[in-house]
């Protein structure tokens, strides 16, 4: 068994809205998640729900773990595939209780063009305002959908084989656009991996600019030093920001050229 115990007021609602959903989600999906086996209340020694859940077997995927990396993003996006298919009638539309994961890039546009103006001449700011003008440019304006919210190799575990065995930790899962769970297509995956991820979650353009704008973002604000973001992380928020320019300078010129 695992517990979990929020660490602040405001996860408290993530207790609630995982004992509720996580069992009806389950049986839908091709891959285990945790399951809540009860919920301890608040008393005199701590202030918040919180959960306790069942074991999953497996370890935290890392690219020293994923002999198939191609193989590893089909898995995973048929998974993201088969979550989006669920029913969503009354899920939890995005908000403050999933730092708005699934709802509009505009809720960061100033923190964005902030970490833009911090980092200045250390990255290419034109690409960077490109990037994100072309994700704030449209929405999803589909029927709300199934998001995790916080897809990263440290939410997913693999076998011993090292191939896909789970994802855990929906504390930011909600109902909206699913393209804040396309962000690990450039935090992790690359050239053939990113393709086999695209091609089998079947987006349109318009979903995967904003994808790569929910990845802009948070690597923009990590490597800029931005109140709230570790430190620990800013030489991977550098090397992230490499892949998402680089990506979207390669796309443009193979557009170019199709033209």
């Amino acid at each position: 068994m695992l517990i979990r115990l929020p660490s602040a007021a405001w996860y408290e609602s993530q207790v609630e809205k995982e004992q509720l959903w996580l069992p009806k989600l389950a049986p839908n999906l091709p891959l285990k998640i945790p399951l809540p086996l009860a919920m301890g209340k608040p008393d005199e020694g701590y202030p918040w729900h919180w959960s306790i859940y069942s074991w999953l077997e497996g370890n935290t995927a890392s690219l020293e773990r994923i002999p198939d990396m191609t193989q590893f993003a089909t898995s995973l996006a048929e998974f993201l595939r088969a979550l989006q298919r669920c029913d969503a009638t009354g899920g939890p539309i995005a908000g403050p209780h999933n730092f708005f994961r699934g709802g509009p890039l505009t809720t960061y546009d100033v923190e964005v063009h902030q970490a833009i103006g911090t980092l200045g001449e250390k990255i290419d700011t034109d690409f960077a305002n490109a990037i994100w003008n072309e994700a704030l440019a449209s929405f999803w304006t589909e029927a709300p959908i199934w998001v995790h919210g916080d897809v990263a190799v440290g939410n997913l575990l693999v076998d011993e084989t090292g191939r896909l065995s789970a994802v855990i930790d929906f504390g930011q899962l909600g109902v909206g656009d699913p393209a804040c769970d396309l962000a690990i297509a450039w935090t992790l995956f690359k050239d053939e991996s990113r393709d086999a991820f695209r091609a089998t979650l079947q987006l349109d353009n318009a979903t995967w600019a904003r994808g790569r704008g929910w990845a802009l973002w948070k690597a923009l604000i990590v490597y800029a030093g931005m109140p709230g973001t570790n430190s620990l992380e800013s030489e991977n928020s550098r090397r992230v920001l490499d892949e998402i320019l680089g990506d979207y300078a390669y796309q443009s010129v193979s557009s170019a050229s199709r033209n």
